[in-house]
Parts: structure tokens; sequence; C-alpha cells
């Protein structure tokens, strides 16, 4: 192959993506991204936003002959670009193989290949390189403050222009992930996965954030979230309370994780479950109080324990599972530490994905986000989760004598029944209250004759 020794030295930058390299090489020599990457044959389309706009979480796998040609085009040997670039070694079978071949490429997403895409702290970026440049960066979600200059820095995989928030008036988040560290010490030292246990503790406390606007007696959140917008996120509130969520809640994320490694909490998980004497996690149970306390909030206790089918009873759940010694279901193994799909703390990009397309709808009634409360839907999701969290345990109860198994199983079914009926409850009203027409509503959900039903007949009679 032909070589390209580059005539500048530009040392990638640690954790940065190949992409992000490329482009940096290419604002350098002065030319544009496109014209430095016709130097690789492509083998797929640069992936783009549902807008039409590049993303800037898009990532390049390289040949062997294409990373000799970029590691020339950098002026440093390839060790030095194995070092500081995550994606380097990665391959790829659609790429032809051979140091003397064709340079080639393929397009990928960041977040698949490696994992979580931040931008860059700019200032930084500048102090390094010496020019203003964007940069793109693997960063764990525990490591986005730039204590330096006191920046958040923010996923890159979603479709919004802002690649920081600032957070220099909010002392507390960069002293959590300075405490971080000390966390991550003592998951090691439990046998846990640092990346599990701050992965459930993020779960943990999002659901809690969706949940805070009806908390009357929460402050600390709102003051955050205004003075990461620049004083007022009120403008745009729902916008902000998704871009800023992460940032704001920090502090509290690596509390949880903290108190979740306790094993005095544990204890008081062992003691709320009755210990050697099952029964239902109480609403004022130890743990939760000790839990809210933790957090700065003495007043959490109850909700955090009827967040029914939550992350968090998910966890309580495996620790009791896991002392107890009992089977659970597949996928469990009773490991505490195991997050369902549908506990991941949701994304920025995909928030802001259901946000826009909330907006462009030609009728905001006709959209469910748009119309229920936060709080309700919450509420609906919290009583579903926690009929699901019931019925799981009902998983080999069949065993036992006839009075024990009975006893189990009528309370359990019982409970979920309670729970199912005032999740149909809820949804009926949120339905009814969305402009969903009644006859529809009681249609939908089979209700038989009794008050429920009555009540949809006045509503429409009163419509009518």
């Amino acid at each position: 192959m032909t070589p390209y020794p580059g005539l500048l030295r530009i040392a990638p930058l640690r954790g940065e993506t190949t992409s992000s390299l490329i482009c940096r090489i290419a604002s350098r020599y002065g030319l544009e991204a496109k014209g430095l990457r016709s130097y690789w044959q492509w083998l797929n389309q640069q992936p783009k936003h549902e807008g039409g706009a590049c993303r800037a979480d898009a990532e390049v796998v390289l040949n062997a002959a294409g990373r000799h040609l970029l590691a020339s085009l950098c002026g440093t040997g390839e060790d030095v670009a194995a070092r500081a670039l995550p994606s380097w070694g990665q391959q790829d079978t659609k790429l032809p193989a051979g140091r003397d071949g064709v340079p080639a490429a393929v397009w990928r997403i960041g977040g698949v290949v490696v994992g979580p895409v931040a931008f860059g702290c700019g200032l930084c970026t500048a102090q390094r390189t010496g020019t203003v440049m964007r940069a793109v960066r693997y960063v764990p979600r525990w490591d986005r403050v730039c204590v330096r200059h006191g920046r958040w820095l923010l996923d890159a995989d979603a479709d919004q222009p802002r690649e920081y928030l600032d957070v220099r008036r909010l002392p507390e988040v960069a002293a959590a992930q300075r405490r971080w560290a000390s966390v991550r010490r003592r998951a090691v030292r439990a046998g846990a996965e640092p990346a599990r246990v701050f992965a459930l503790a993020r779960a943990v406390v999002a659901r809690w954030w969706e949940g805070a606007y009806g908390w009357e007696r929460e402050t600390v959140w709102p003051r955050r979230l205004h003075l990461v917008a620049g004083g007022d996120a009120g403008g745009d509130l729902e916008w902000w309370r998704i871009v800023g969520r992460d940032a704001v809640v920090f502090p509290e994320v690596v509390a949880v994780a903290d108190a979740l490694l306790d094993p005095g909490m544990a204890e008081l998980v062992w003691a709320d479950s009755g210990a050697g004497r099952p029964r239902a996690l109480p609403a004022d149970g130890l743990f939760c109080r000790r839990l809210g306390e933790r957090v700065g909030r003495p007043w959490l206790g109850p909700l955090a324990a009827t967040d029914h089918g939550g992350p968090l009873i998910a966890w309580m759940g495996g620790v009791i599972r896991r002392r107890r010694g009992a089977g659970g279901p597949p996928g469990y193994d009773n490991d505490p530490w195991w997050l369902r799909q549908e506990h991941h703390a949701a994304t920025m990009a995909g928030q802001l994905r259901v946000l826009g397309k909330e907006k462009k709808a030609p009728d905001s009634g006709t959209m469910w986000r748009a119309v229920v409360p936060v709080e309700q839907r919450a509420q609906i999701g919290s009583l579903v989760d926690g009929a699901q969290e019931q019925l799981i345990q009902l998983r080999g109860a069949q065993a036992g004598s006839s009075a024990d198994v009975a006893q189990r199983l009528l309370r359990i079914l019982g409970h979920s029944a309670d729970l199912i009926e005032k999740a149909l409850q809820h949804t009926v009203v949120a339905a009814v209250n969305a402009g969903v027409p009644p006859q529809d509503v009681a249609r939908w959900a089979k209700l038989p004759p009794g008050p429920l039903a009555d009540a949809l007949k006045a509503y429409q009679g009163a419509g009518d």
C-alpha cells in the first residue's frame, strides 16, 4: 500500500472514538472529514438520526491496512493508537484482512462497539491539542464530570445540540464522582461488578425521578435542575428533565450504590421480610426508611417501599431469596445485582425521540404520554410491576403441606389481584381523562356490572 506519512503529529485522546480522531485529523489538515475519509474504502453508510443529522456517536472499525493508514496520518505508532482508542482492536467479518491490502472501514454505533459514548470536554481538548475542536470519547456514566472545568459531559447518542451541562454551582456532583472511587472498591471487595452495581442504583434513582413530580417535599432536585438549565428550566421543563436528569440525580445514585453494598442494609431487608417467619415487606420497613435517610430524604421510605415491582423491590427480593436459599426463576440465579431489561433507566436519546414525536403529533390528545401525567403513568407501571413481582414468587411454591401451600398461594394471588384491580382502575380513569370514549374503555376492560362500570355510564351520560 502507498504510505501516507503525517506531516503533523496528532495524538489520539484517551478513550476517543476512532471516528472522532479522523475528524480531528481532517480539521488539523484543513480538510473536510468526508475528504479525509475517502482514503478508506467504506462498506456501508454513515449512521444518522431520524432527522438526517449525522450521529456524533458513530464509530469506525478498520481493517489492518486501515489501522496502519490512520496511524501514519497521526504521525504516531500503532501501539499508541491501540492504547488510546478502545475500538482499535475490534474486528468485522466484512472487512478484508491483511496489512498490505486495501484500507477499509465500516461504520458502527459506538455504544454497540464498546460502551457509552459522551462528548469530551472542549476546554480540556483545546488545552491538550492546542486547537478548538470537538472530541467524542467512551466515558462510563460514573465519570462524566470534568472536575477542572465544572462540566457534566452529555451522552453523544442523542439528537440534541448540547455537549455538556455547567455544574460549577453544584459541588455535590463532583464530590459524588470522587466518592464513587471508594464505592467501586467496596463493590470489588464484595465480589460485585461495579458497573452492575451502578446500573442498578441508577435505575432505582431514575425511577424515583419519574415519580418526583408528585413529591411535594422534594426540593433538592428542582433546585439542581434549574441551576444546570442556567437558572430556569421552566421554559421547556420536559426537555430539561430529560437532558438534565443524570447530572441532577448523580449524587443520589452514588449514595444508593453505597447503601446497597452495605451488609448492614441487607440485614435490615432480612429483618423487614420477617427473617425466619416470612411476611410481606411493610410500607414502613427499616431498610427503606434508612435508605431515605442516606439520600437526605427521611420522608422517602414509604414511597420507596410501596414502589412494587421496581428495581429496588427486585433487589430486596434477590437479597431475601439468597438469604433463604430459595431457588429463583431463570435469569435471577439469586443475584441481587441482576437488572431486568424493563428496569434499565431510559436513555436520554430514547426519551428525546419520544418527546419529539409527541410534539409533532397533529393532536396532542392522541398521545398517551402527552395527556396522562407522569406520576399517573408511574403509578400504573408500579402496580403492574408489583403484581408481576408477586406472581414470580409463585414459581416453585407448590411444595409443602396442603395448608402451607394453600395459604401461600392464596395470599400472593389475592395481593396480586388487588394490585391488578388498582392498575385497572387507574388506567380506566387515565384513558377517560385522555379523551378515550367511555364505552370503548368499558368494552376493552371487560368491566362487569359494578361501581366502576356505573361510573363510566354516568360519565358517558353526562357527556351526552
